[in-house]
């Protein structure tokens, strides 16, 4: 039963996380460099500079969550940069356009990083049981 909640977590954990790789991550470094992307970010009333900035740090961010080299306390900083941005996201949204899918949508992705983030981290505590 213990092997079988693992690889319950093992699954929960790679799927939530490559989802966000994919938003976060992927999509921005395919995307980012759009004029529609610059638009987004104009329109809420940030500077040009700023949708650079949080480009190279999704991707930073991103690569911190997926590759599995990456020291625990820098996958603690992305997650929480994540949640943030997030958080951000949605408030900035609901403030320029009022509430609509672009207002939730953020929160959506937010869940999906806090199931990624739990996973991890009931993965690790099923793993340190495992060695004492």
């Amino acid at each position: 039963m213990e092997k079988q909640n693992q690889k319950k977590t093992k699954i929960v954990y790679l799927t939530s996380t490559i989802i966000i790789f994919l938003f976060e991550g992927v999509m921005p470094a395919l995307t980012g460099h759009t004029e529609l992307a610059k638009e987004g970010i104009r329109h809420l009333g940030y500077p040009e500079y700023f949708g650079a900035l949080l480009l190279v740090f999704k991707i930073l961010g991103s690569l911190a969550l997926i590759l599995t080299i990456t020291p625990p306390k820098i996958k603690e900083w992305a997650y929480a940069g994540f949640a943030i941005t997030m958080f951000s996201a949605c408030i900035s949204h609901w403030v320029v356009d009022g509430l609509g899918i672009q207002t939730i949508f953020p929160l959506v992705i937010l869940s999906i990083l806090l199931l990624s983030y739990f996973s991890y981290h009931k993965l690790n505590n099923q793993i340190l049981v495992q060695r004492a």
